[in-house]
């Protein structure tokens, strides 16, 4: 199970974010409190368990084969409508 972690800036990046609004800095400046911010949200990700992974994994794998099931099934549906319409008028 993954753990929960709150979404929200710490209190010290919105504090250095509206300090440096208000006092407008240069655009070199900006960069850097950006580069801040991001390795600050970088620091908050919460990365899978082994076990989380492979579920993961399987879950992703079995959907792409359904999916992938259900566009064959279409195409070849497609495919025998067209060839009936527009073909020799016989079903293969």
């Amino acid at each position: 199970m993954a753990r929960k972690v709150i979404d929200e800036p710490s209190e010290e990046i919105v504090a250095d974010a509206k300090r440096e609004r208000a006092e407008r800095r240069n655009p070199f400046s900006r960069i850097a409190l950006f580069i801040r911010q991001v390795i600050a949200e970088l620091r908050k990700v919460v990365t899978p368990t082994r076990r989380e992974l492979f579920s993961f994994t399987g879950v992703v794998l079995v959907f792409v084969l359904i999916m992938m099931g259900l566009v064959y099934g279409l195409d070849f549906l497609f495919g025998l409508l067209v060839s009936w319409a527009f073909g020799d008028g016989s079903i293969r």
